[in-house]
């Protein structure tokens, strides 16, 4: 979209229009057309989509050019993280936004703050996508204001070198408009209600759906205990709901996430339909932990009895009717799982682990490639890890391992300020700050993702400005600890009513009424006490 050529195009349809419309100008019409070039979710989701394929086939190239999210859990936040990406890494290139499960349900559900188990209202992530994109085209309108207020001063100064300066700028603006990889759990119910769920998801703005491969009906988080994976065939039918839905819009390059939990999950609702030896659910079944039987007599009332692994076995049930898998087998599930989504329509993979460890991830990764090459992982850089005290044990680990000295420490007490600052506890700080890069390289992630750190992040903030305000330290709290340093880093929120659009409204104003526009920049706005600080 060039803004000479919108110029021109409205420029034209004014002057067929006829003396009734001399008062639109067409340069203020191709400001607000060009502050607006997504006119609908969908259209959002196909700009996102092709942004996702194109980084996915770079990263296929160069595992350094791997991709990164903040998961956000409303609209302003998810604005205020795309803005400080451009103002200090001056590109939102590879720079996505995650939407969290998780976080819905904590944060958004009118039940108040649930568990993440699939009980919030099931409109409400789609509702969630739509806020954050239109959070995100606002951010465009307001610095697209900027520079069109900023050309009309250097054309009234006669400026010619700062005007084209900004023309220039105005022509190659980067959008805030980046894909949204959001969280449809494990589906909410069969996969008619995924497939309807996931076109609201898409309408939303959504490019890129991941699903879980857990019962829908009893999801857990998946750092939670007690989780139930479904047979293969299940998962396969909401892959391929997924599929028809971006089909049916028109999304034709919609990403789909398949996430598996069968690393932590040691149960299963259902025994695996199965036809003849050696087929998806026979290799489901192989997996369960039970007896093996020689006769009837081994059989008590109500058992379940099947042939697996070319004998009659007798599944192990628990008392609320679940199957259990044996010990030992969830890096094979994993593998099997991330093989048969890649093949059966997924475009990326997620494998929940216990923990962040790049020798375990490429351990199931070097296995799953074996049968899909290009194989890619979207991974969760969890906050329900203790990221500090993993790293200093894996380092503590390494070194004994490899005969070094390590009575200087306690494996138990890693986590102890005592140990801040010694020689381990920096090089287990020097491992987490390469995990991403690390991992990117030796363990196919593609893209690096953090499910809750806003959740975390505004409980901090909260908490230091609360201990402050309302305790010895008074106003000087919000003062000190927030409105300065707002001024001295330059956080743009610091002229709140500029962010919420009340220059934008001036400028609208003054498009629709000229002389006579009514405007909030007067001299009694006292956010002029934070112009040009």
């Amino acid at each position: 979209m060039s803004y000479q050529n919108e110029i021109k195009s409205i420029a034209a349809v004014v002057e067929k229009a006829g003396s009734s419309w001399n008062a639109i100008n067409p340069e203020f019409a191709a400001r607000m057309r060009y502050q607006n070039r997504f006119k609908t979710g969908l259209d959002i989701a196909r700009y996102t989509a092709d942004i996702m394929r194109k980084d996915m086939a770079e990263y296929d190239a160069d595992s350094s050019k791997y991709t990164q999210s903040l998961g956000c859990w409303h609209g302003f936040i998810g604005q205020q993280k795309l803005i400080a990406i451009k103002k200090h890494l001056q590109t939102t290139n590879k720079r996505y936004l995650y939407l969290s499960g998780w976080m819905v349900a904590a944060l958004r559900s009118e039940f108040g703050p649930l568990p993440d188990q699939s009980m919030h209202e099931k409109n409400t992530v789609a509702a969630l996508i739509e806020e954050l994109y239109t959070f995100l085209r606002q951010a465009d309108t307001r610095e697209l204001d900027l520079l069109f207020t900023a050309l009309d001063a250097a054309r009234k100064a006669g400026d010619k070198a700062e005007e084209a300066k900004i023309l220039d700028q105005i022509e190659n603006f980067e959008t805030h408009v980046v894909p949204i990889i959001a969280d449809i759990d494990a589906g909410f119910g069969n996969e008619e209600a995924t497939y309807l769920m996931a076109k609201q998801m898409i309408e939303a703005g959504a490019c890129a759906l991941q699903i879980e491969n857990q019962v829908s009906d009893e999801k857990q988080c998946g750092h939670q205990d007690g989780k139930v994976t479904v047979p293969h065939a299940d998962f396969i039918a909401k892959l391929n709901a997924l599929r028809y839905a971006f089909l049916e819009l028109g999304v034709d390059n919609g990403i789909i996430v398949a996430r598996t939990d069968s690393l932590g999950a040691g149960l299963t609702k259902q025994i695996a339909v199965t036809n003849e030896p050696g087929d998806l659910g026979d290799q489901y079944n192989s997996f369960l932990a039970g007896e093996y039987i020689n006769s009837a007599d081994d059989i008590a009332n109500g058992d379940v009895v099947i042939k697996a692994n070319g004998k009659l076995l007798k599944p192990a049930r628990l008392a609320s009717g679940l199957f259990q898998f044996r010990e030992g087998t969830g890096i094979d599930r994993v593998v099997l799982d991330c093989i048969t989504s890649l093949k059966n329509g997924a475009d990326l993979l997620w494998i929940e682990t216990e923990r962040p460890h790049v020798g375990q991830i490429k351990e199931m990764v070097d296995m799953i490639r074996k049968e899909v090459p290009n194989a890619k992982l979207v991974y969760n850089n969890s906050p329900s890890f203790n990221w500090t005290l993993n790293f200093r044990q894996q380092v503590f680990d390494e070194w004994k391992e490899a005969g070094k000295d390590v009575s200087a420490y306690d494996r138990a007490r890693l986590m102890s300020a005592d140990y801040d600052g010694t020689e381990l506890c920096e090089e287990a700080d020097r491992l987490i700050q390469s995990f991403q890069k690390d991992a990117a390289r030796e363990a196919g992630i593609f893209h690096h993702l953090i499910t809750l750190p806003t959740y975390h992040t505004a409980a901090l903030s909260t908490d230091n400005l609360a201990k402050g305000y309302f305790g010895e330290e008074g106003m000087l709290a919000y003062v000190a600890g927030v409105q300065r340093k707002e001024i001295r880093e330059g956080i743009a929120c610091v002229r709140h009513q500029n962010m919420a659009g009340s220059d934008i409204g001036d400028n609208h104003k003054e498009y629709f009424s000229g002389d006579a526009a009514l405007k909030a920049s007067g001299e009694d706005n006292t956010m002029s006490q934070f112009d040009n600080i």
